[in-house]
């Protein structure tokens, strides 16, 4: 009863290619080589291991300026403080590791440009929590001028929004117009490997129709990997923090639409059920019994005085989304997501028919 809930609302299928301001040409795929996964050779992991298989010819002799902490134990920001540090050896590792990643990076982005899903991408943007650091801004910087180097017409560019605040964004373009009409704000779920955001997102639709001005008026984070949840803790525990954050809604005065946008890993059917690519989350989220917007819908099923939408799409496309109202001067473009591996999608955006052509036709008659 649930699902028929779920797939019959009016909205866009979940996982949908046909998205208000977007076709999604491809997303989560899985490129290989000899050496396995390409998305492997470009992911927040890959650029760890590239920092310590630099530094492990120096801890032999006890010279490894950056010491005895493993890559995956230094923060970001200490290797972003390293960068423009006093220890021009740390400085010097931590710049050796951003270009041999940037060279990895501009491989792979290579082999995605010269697949037919990605042929004539003008612009990429990079998100993922990769990107929010020094690190991550060079290495993106230098993986650009590597590729307008070989003659790529491509831009590559850090994503607009923090990363985590546009896993929830982009769930505002998967939503219809309509929604904004007469409401302020939405519910949005970014769920991760390791982290489950959720979030009210402001559209402040009347202020830029293209929702270039949306923000995140408050969020959520629960650690689900520190607790080692089932996958139906998991999804109580989401109840429960959408539900927290409606009540907020409310005392705040906000008009929250009947509508919940999902960001997930892997390959969403159109019934909202995972074909695959959801292996980091809690349990087992890949089962033919289980639909996660089904379950939203039975436990939350009205928002205010209307019935529950829910729409699901996968995380690197919703990242992509965010971007929608910046990407108006291209025609073709993509997203690449470097976390725990490399999210990728590529869009060409719908054009808007608002009678224009038509005017013209017959003022040229």
């Amino acid at each position: 009863m649930a699902e028929d809930v779920v797939t019959n609302t009016g909205i866009a299928h979940h996982g949908a290619t046909r998205l208000p301001s977007v076709e999604v040409d491809s997303f989560n795929v899985e490129l290989k080589d000899d050496e396995g996964f390409l998305g492997d050779r470009a992911s927040k992991g890959a650029f760890r291991k590239i920092l310590d298989d630099l530094r492990r010819p120096l801890k032999k002799n006890g010279d490894d300026p950056l010491g005895k902490k493993s890559a995956d134990e230094i923060a970001k920001g200490e290797l972003d403080e390293a960068l423009v540090g006093d220890d021009v050896g740390a400085a010097a590792l931590v710049h050796g590791a951003i270009e041999e990643f940037a060279q990895e990076l501009a491989y792979v982005t290579r082999r995605f440009l010269k697949t037919k899903a990605w042929a004539d991408t003008e612009r990429i943007v990079v998100g993922g929590g990769f990107r929010q650091s020094r690190v991550g801004e060079i290495a993106i910087a230098r993986t650009d001028l590597i590729l307008k180097g070989e003659e790529f017409e491509v831009d590559l560019l850090p994503i607009r929004f923090h990363p985590d605040d546009a896993g929830l964004i982009g769930t505002l373009h998967l939503a219809p117009s309509w929604i904004f009409e007469g409401h302020d704000s939405i519910l949005a779920v970014d769920i991760g490997g390791t982290n489950i955001r959720c979030g009210i997102v402001e559209t402040r639709w009347k202020q830029a129709p293209d929702l270039s001005k949306a923000d995140v008026w408050r969020s959520e984070l629960w650690r689900h990997a520190d607790d080692e949840p089932t996958r139906e803790g998991a999804v109580k525990r989401l109840v429960k923090m959408l539900k927290d954050l409606i009540a907020a809604a409310e005392v705040e005065g906000l008009k929250l639409a009947p509508f919940i946008g999902i960001a997930c890993p892997g390959v969403i059917d159109e019934d909202g059920s995972i074909e695959k690519g959801a292996q980091n989350l809690p349990g087992n989220w890949e089962s033919s019994k289980f639909n996660l917007p089904a379950s939203l819908v039975e436990a939350i099923p009205k928002i205010g005085t209307h019935d529950t939408a829910v729409l699901m799409h996968n995380d690197g496309v919703v990242q992509g989304l965010s971007e929608v109202p910046f990407m108006q001067d291209v025609e073709r473009w993509g997203v690449l997501t470097i976390g725990t591996g490399l999210g990728n999608a590529r869009f060409t955006n719908r054009r808007k028919d608002d009678g224009k052509d038509e005017k013209k036709a017959k003022k040229g008659r």
